[in-house]
């Protein structure tokens, strides 16, 4: 596989590239006539669900969705509840087995919460792809950007570099149950271990429950206990908005190295002043539309394997991860600072 070579092409040029959803419903297949008026076809729907809504990772999802939809004409739509708590994701797929959609992408606040609902969509014939949840065992295919310990190993280096490879530093994470934070950043922390041994992580993951506020309180509290702290690593993607806000209000901007996965439109007046130096991420839009395609290409009688092109950028050959028999990775990371920040219109 060449995703690691791909990927740190993109970090050396300071150019990568991608980010984040709405609410609504979906119907009952209906019965349609083909082009020739003959025998009635079943209209394909599709719902992703995803974290929460209101925030501008999942808000720029749906405009992927939005934008498979028109592409593709199947009923696709996204949802998610108003907090990121895994029992409104578990009711909201509860509710939508009822309407016995095609299909149903889930980006799961805690996979572990959704392994027995996701069993009984299957079990009723509705395909399940889901994201940022490498590892579940009840989804037809789990579709990453990348490989996620690889992703944290980048975030690590990055910063380990902005503080002078030595000095204290924290890790936030927007779930303890979010599978994929808590592979980030134990990525991280494996490579500082491995390579960055003056690097001290002073605290276990700090969960910020995927809001930017909370992320602000306990940055501040944690500037606070470690007057000499050095670094933060952001995992949500309003973690490193609320974590630079309180950066920023210290006046630490040019002492304290603040990186993590965000988007340009969330993070940027955080980037014209230092207050936060990188992020990483990927496009969102792009990757409701490459759980969506998976989800067509199931549907449709397909299946995928090694070198599989969706026609997305970034998802132009997936991989399968190495130990998984349902999890694909696609080369869709970006890295952003501020003098490229403005390339990126989300």
């Amino acid at each position: 596989m060449n995703l690691k070579k791909h990927l740190l092409t993109a970090a050396v040029a300071s150019a990568s590239v991608l980010v984040m959803a709405g609410c609504t419903t979906t119907a009952d297949p209906v019965a349609v006539e083909d082009s020739a008026g003959s025998a009635p076809t079943t209209a394909q729907s599709m719902v992703v669900v995803v974290k929460l809504t209101g925030i501008g990772w999942f808000d720029r999802m749906e405009e992927g969705v939005v934008e498979f939809a028109a592409e593709t004409g199947i009923d696709a739509r996204q949802e998610g509840g108003d907090d990121a708590s895994p029992e409104k994701q578990l009711s909201i797929i509860q509710n939508l087995l009822a309407q016995n959609p095609t299909a149903i992408a889930v980006v799961p606040n805690s996979p572990e919460a959704l392994e027995d609902i996701l069993k009984q969509a299957r079990a009723a014939g509705v395909i399940v792809v889901s994201h940022e949840a490498a590892g579940m065992v009840n989804v037809d295919a789990d579709i990453e950007a990348f490989d996620n310990t690889w992703y944290g190993e980048q975030i690590m280096i990055n910063l380990a570099k902005c503080m002078g490879n030595e000095g204290q530093y924290v890790s936030f994470v927007g779930g303890l149950t979010a599978k994929t934070h808590m592979t980030w950043v134990e990525g991280a922390y494996a490579e500082q271990q491995a390579n960055f041994p003056n690097l001290v992580r002073v605290e276990d993951p700090v969960e910020s429950k995927e809001d930017e506020t909370v992320a602000y309180e306990r940055a501040k509290e944690l500037l606070a206990k470690y007057p000499d702290i050095k670094g933060f690593q952001g995992s949500a993607g309003t973690d490193v908005a609320g974590i630079g806000r309180a950066v920023q209000e210290a006046g630490l901007q040019d002492s304290v190295c603040v990186m993590g996965t965000s988007i340009p439109s969330v993070a940027s007046k955080y980037l014209d002043d230092g207050s936060i130096d990188k992020i990483f991420f990927w496009d969102p839009a792009l990757a409701g539309k490459a759980q969506l395609k998976i989800a067509q290409i199931l549907a449709d009688g397909g299946s995928l394997s090694e070198g599989t092109d969706l026609g997305i950028e970034g998802y132009n050959s997936l991989q399968k991860l190495a130990g998984f028999d349902n999890v694909w990775v696609g080369e869709a990371a970006v890295i952003v600072d501020k003098t490229n920040a403005s390339e990126y219109k989300f």
